[in-house]
């Protein structure tokens, strides 16, 4: 681009308005414009401050740049951009707006059809708004006054085209062609500096770009006069709708993609990368799935390389509980039996399986392979498959609605899936690993805030939902926690935009339960009245988070220390923070580059929020006595919040973690600055250059910062151990001639919590028999409070103290009637004791117990009892 003299000055601060006129063979109309510009803003200085006229030459062929040129030389506030050749309007927008200095900045047509005089509306209209969007003339609100209309040819195909942009680009607003509009400065130039299109249909493009990104945009009724000489040609018309077109087709701009949605502030957000085309994009989405099931099974290739003996060292007895829950389904399924209910544990009570995550949304559909291969491929398969979908699931939706470059959305999927809480359940949990849904159903609540297709959005999130319901409830409690705290602080932030949303957001949730409530109502009955069920599950005081756990490694992180984390959580299984000091620091430093960003202020309060509630309802201030009250106070007894883990409440913090470091590595990836500044006259040989080089040592500096704050909890492959041997006795089925119909077997001790190696033996058999005691959910007194396996009877209590305690205790005739009394209630058909720690004094306490030594049958001691009556 050449200019005159006065075209690039070194940046002006303190540039309180910029008006920048497009022009094109503009000879007989620039001057009285300019100078009807002029007056007006020197009329009330106090009002319009520090300002700057900026003049676009647009190749012009006749005197246009030699007038704006006469008019510069008197006034040195007015500045001239004269290009090499005729490009269109949108190029010389573009030209003078990323010239331009303003803090905000004006746009008006060389014809001035609009008069200058109603700046005064659209800068009130502005100031309104909270100054940092953009207020825009328009000639189709009720109020606008035409005082010269065009004619009726023109009027027509401008309604038409209206309609159209509309339809394709920017619904709700009436009038986007008026010329006349004024702009937040900075969110300007970042929006024109985004802009691809040069001709008519900019202005469609750089509303489209507000509104996307979450800015207010507000139609201002105007004056309009048509002026004689209009450049807009009949031929124009099929222009702007090709353009409109190419803008249809073009990558989805910022922020979530919605009109009505939150979204970036670009002025400090992320900018736009060479144009990539869906060919493109689907191999960049091809090799981020495979880099993310490449991750995920480096993290289980333990558990791969011996799926007969491995099993995971952290697990507990959950590896055994969720290969029983898989095999205990595929055999409801195969024999048409009620999937929501079992008595092949507790016997003879029985558990409700829907009141326990069986994850009936996976282990149905896995029902051929547990079937063909058996459940700890299931297992495996679900753990390393619904991990690696995970991540790219939040990756299609950071690419979808929040950044441009498609390898920051997978840099912040992968903090979001494979964060320190989420690698803790990755030992134990597939319903809390398993959240591919949770993105899908963010997305569809955001296009319900469109309002586009309300019955149809309202329909898929009631399905999409009640699938999620299937692969687990408390994770989309979580969900549904985390969305309303980042819906409510961007709602604080953009109160019009929150408020132009909320009516067709509540229109599609009626349409999800309608949806949902059929489908849900039997098992949801089932799960809380049915038998076997409970209503909540308490875990005491102690299960927030310590607030030294954010500043901490997990540990199964890449600096973890096991020891630390010991300490500050319930188990391994439960780490639910541990992000680490240096990713909190970025986090924040994150939050104070990009604060002007309306989803970055929403994203840190719901982190926030979220670490907050995580802390319990009793905070004990590290290192001292200090007790305070947490909000999560107010939940903990409210139904349903009842029975979930406070600490959980801190996974809340992994997405939203993911989201910021995407934008920050999606800015980081942006070069428009650079080439803007470079457009601008800030080339390598220029003064300025310095400057660009500073930009990209801070830009290498920033990298530095982001691997500092990730590098420290990268996840290393998770630990296996040996699990114990199947008895002979069961695998080959001895067991069968000692099992009477509706008897058990009762393995000593009784399957809990803390042991539940019998559920192995049930899934290795084929589910042959039933058995006492277990590992589940359900009742526990008359209030029927939730607890962890079944109520405890005197004999399971004393063979449990048994096996960990090594002492046999004094065995008397009232030991011995109550045992035959549990045991009666058991239904025993064979007691089973195999090898295993203190099996010495448990086989001494069972001779004492049942009048009788054992017998070895297939490595292990059997009592055989008479048949129950």
């Amino acid at each position: 681009m050449n200019s005159s003299d006065s075209a690039n000055p070194p940046d002006v601060p303190g540039v309180d308005l910029s008006v920048v006129i497009p022009a094109y063979n503009e000879e007989g109309r620039l001057r009285p414009t300019l100078d009807a510009v002029r007056a007006h803003l020197r009329a009330d200085p106090d009002r319009w401050g520090t300002w700057e006229l900026i003049v676009v030459d647009d190749g012009s062929t006749d005197r246009t740049a030699a007038v704006a040129a006469e008019a510069a030389a008197g006034e040195p506030r007015v500045r001239v951009l004269t290009g090499g050749g005729n490009h269109g309007k949108g190029h010389a927008l573009r030209q003078g707006v990323l010239a331009s200095n303003g803090r905000r900045v004006l746009l008006t047509d060389a014809d001035l059809a609009t008069p200058i005089d109603e700046l005064d509306r659209l800068d009130k209209q502005l100031t309104a708004d909270g100054g940092d969007g953009a207020a825009i003339g328009s000639r189709a609100h009720p109020d606008a006054r035409i005082e010269i209309r065009q004619l009726a040819l023109r009027e027509w195909l401008g309604r038409l085209g209206n309609r159209l942009i509309r339809l394709v680009a920017v619904d709700g607003i009436a009038d986007t062609q008026c010329g006349f509009k004024l702009f937040d400065g900075e969110r300007a130039r970042a929006a024109f500096a985004d802009s691809r299109l040069d001709g008519w249909a900019i202005d469609v493009e750089i509303l489209r770009f507000f509104r996307r990104s979450g800015w207010p945009v507000t139609e201002v009724p105007v004056r309009w006069a048509h002026q004689p000489g209009s450049k807009v040609k009949p031929l124009d018309y099929g222009r702007v709708l090709l353009e409109l077109v190419r803008l249809r087709a073009a990558r989805p701009g910022p922020g979530l993609d919605s009109a009505t949605g939150p979204g970036l502030d670009a002025t400090t957000g992320p900018g736009l990368h060479p144009t990539t085309g869906p060919g493109r994009r689907r191999r960049t989405g091809l090799a981020v799935g495979g880099l993310f099931l490449l991750a995920s099974f480096f993290l289980y290739k333990g558990l791969w390389a011996d799926l007969d003996h491995a099993y995971l060292a952290d697990a507990g007895s959950d590896q055994n509980q969720w290969e029983w829950f898989f095999r205990v389904t595929a055999d409801n399924v195969t024999h048409l039996r009620n999937p929501l209910f079992t008595t092949l544990q507790n016997f003879p009570d029985g558990v409700n399986l829907m009141a326990n995550t069986v994850m009936l949304g996976l282990s149905v559909p896995f029902t051929p392979v547990t079937l063909a291969f058996g459940p700890t491929v299931t297992w495996a398969l679900v753990l390393t498959l619904g991990l690696a979908a995970t991540a790219l699931a939040w990756y299609w939706l950071f690419a979808r609605r929040l950044v441009r470059d498609r390898w920051a959305a997978a840099l912040g999927a992968a903090l979001a899936a494979f964060a320190p809480p989420m690698m803790s359940h990755a030992n134990a949990h597939p319903n809390f690993l398993v959240l591919f849904m949770i993105p899908v159903i963010i997305d569809r609540a955001l296009r319900l805030c469109e309002g586009r297709h309300v019955v149809r959005d309202g329909v898929l999130l009631g399905l999409f939902a009640t699938y999620q319901i299937f692969l687990g409830e408390e994770p989309l409690l979580l969900a549904v926690m985390g969305t309303l705290l980042f819906a409510l602080s961007y709602a604080a932030v953009d109160r019009e935009r929150a408020r132009v949303a909320v009516r067709p957001l509540l229109r599609g949730l009626g349409w999800a339960l309608l949806v949902c409530l059929p489908l849900l109502a039997v098992p949801l009955y089932w799960q809380f009245f049915g038998p076997q069920s409970y209503h909540s599950v308490l875990h005491g005081d102690g299960a927030g988070n310590s607030p030294l756990a954010f500043l901490q490694y997990s540990g199964r992180a890449l600096f973890g220390d096991e020891a630390t984390a010991d300490r500050l959580a319930l188990n391994r299984t439960e780490q639910n923070a541990f992000y680490g000091w240096p990713l909190i620091a970025l986090a924040f430093g994150i939050g104070l580059w990009l604060w002007r960003a309306a989803v970055v202020r929403a994203l840190a309060f719901t982190a926030v929020a979220a670490a907050l509630l995580s802390l319990g309802p009793r905070i004990r201030i590290p290192f001292t006595d200090v007790v305070l009250t947490g909000p999560w106070r107010i939940l903990a007894h409210q139904p349903l919040f009842e029975s979930v883990i406070e600490s959980r409440v801190a996974m809340i913090c992994a997405p939203a973690l993911g989201a910021l470091v995407a934008l920050a590595a999606d800015r980081l990836a942006d070069r428009r600055a650079d080439r803007r500044a470079e457009e601008t006259g800030l080339l390598k040989n220029a003064p300025g250059g310095a400057a660009l080089e500073e930009r990209r040592r801070l830009r290498l500096v920033a990298y530095a910062a982001l691997a500092a704050g990730l590098l420290p909890i990268v996840p290393t492959p998770l630990p296996v151990r040996e699990r114990p041997v199947v008895p002979a006795f069961i695998a080959d089925g001895t067991y069968r001639s000692y099992v009477g119909e509706g008897e058990t077997v009762v393995p000593v001790p009784l399957p809990d919590p803390g042991n539940a190696d019998a559920l192995r033996w049930q899934s290795a058999s084929g589910l042959g028999f039933s058995v006492p005691g277990g590992y589940f959910n359900g009742p526990w007194g008359e209030e029927r409070m939730g607890i962890y396996g079944a109520p405890a009877r005197y004999t399971s209590n004393l063979l449990r103290d048994v096996r960990y305690s090594g002492q046999v205790p004094v065995i008397d005739a009232k030991w011995r009637a109550q045992a035959r009394f549990d045991l009666a209630f058991w239904k025993a058909g064979v007691v089973v004791l195999a090898p295993q720690p203190n099996d010495a004094a448990l086989y001494e306490t069972l001779e004492k117990l049942l009048g009788g030594p054992g017998k070895r049958v297939g490595g292990a001691w059997i009592w055989d009892l008479p048949p129950t009556g």
